[in-house]
């Protein structure tokens, strides 16, 4: 997935830039799938799109494409809405223009390669080098495109989803039930060990074939099992960032006896 965002000034030669972007990158071996994304294709109006904010609100629609365009196979070039408020209005020509409109979109923010948004930047100087397939700018673009498409793990590291990028679990409906019934299990399972053992330190209580022994140094009232009991279900059903809560009754006291043996060893 990649997006090129074409910004500069006014009768520039952007569109003739994008053109020469979308040409190289069809030259090349990996053939990627290539769309621009402009007003016209959209047939809005330069001047009654752009005269008032409520009638500015429908160039909406060119971002709204752009975010159902991105895919991670294809390549999109922006050459739209890119103005120093979220978006940079551009235009091909001052003569499209009525001079109100002009003189009140003519305003550009330059691009700034330290700021996360506008990196990588690529620089084209029309004037001084020439808008070609084989200037500078374009092939390093090129190259920079290309490399991600054609390699996609290899050259790029796999960012690790967070909390705010994780797709929330599909938790199953008895996922709940098996959690507070497996976890009632293993107190069980300690207060009749505790019980049979009176006035005896009680330590590597067994749950069965698979699951890890409960390691306890101290007697343990049932308050304190219930409050760490409650503390665990309600720890993995919120957590998002952990590994997912699990749907079986093996997992589930595997997860609260590891959480046992942690809580009491600290304690």
């Amino acid at each position: 997935m990649a997006l090129v965002v074409i910004c500069g000034q006014f009768c520039s030669g952007k569109s003739k830039a994008e053109l020469c972007l979308a040409d190289a990158l069809k030259d090349t071996e990996s053939k990627p799938t290539i769309r621009i994304i402009d007003e016209t294709s959209f047939h809005l109006d330069r001047n009654q799109g752009c005269a008032d904010m409520p009638a500015e609100k429908n160039l909406r629609v060119v971002r709204s494409e752009v975010d159902r365009s991105l895919s991670r196979d294809n390549i999109i070039i922006v050459d739209s809405l890119i103005s120093v408020k979220g978006y940079r209005y551009e235009g091909r020509g001052e003569a499209l223009y009525e001079d109100k409109i002009f003189e009140d979109l003519a305003r550009f923010e330059r691009p700034d390669i330290m700021n996360r948004w506008d990196s990588p930047l690529f620089e084209q100087w029309p004037f001084k080098d020439g808008i070609e397939k084989s200037s500078p700018a374009i092939l390093d673009a090129v190259l920079y495109l290309t490399k991600r498409v054609d390699s996609k793990a290899k050259d790029v590291k796999n960012l690790q989803p967070t909390i705010a990028t994780q797709t929330a679990w599909v938790s199953e409906a008895n996922s709940l039930y098996e959690i507070d019934r497996a976890t009632q299990v293993v107190i069980n399972a300690i207060v009749e060990a505790q019980s049979q053992s009176i006035g005896v330190l009680v330590n590597g209580i067994n749950l069965g074939e698979g699951l890890p022994k409960i390691n306890i140094s101290r007697t343990i009232g049932l308050l304190e099992l219930c409050r760490l009991r409650r503390t665990f279900i309600k720890l993995t059903g919120q957590s998002r960032s952990g590994p997912p809560p699990p749907f079986d009754a093996v997992s589930a006291k595997r997860m609260f006896v590891d959480y046992l043996n942690r809580e009491l060893e600290t304690a």
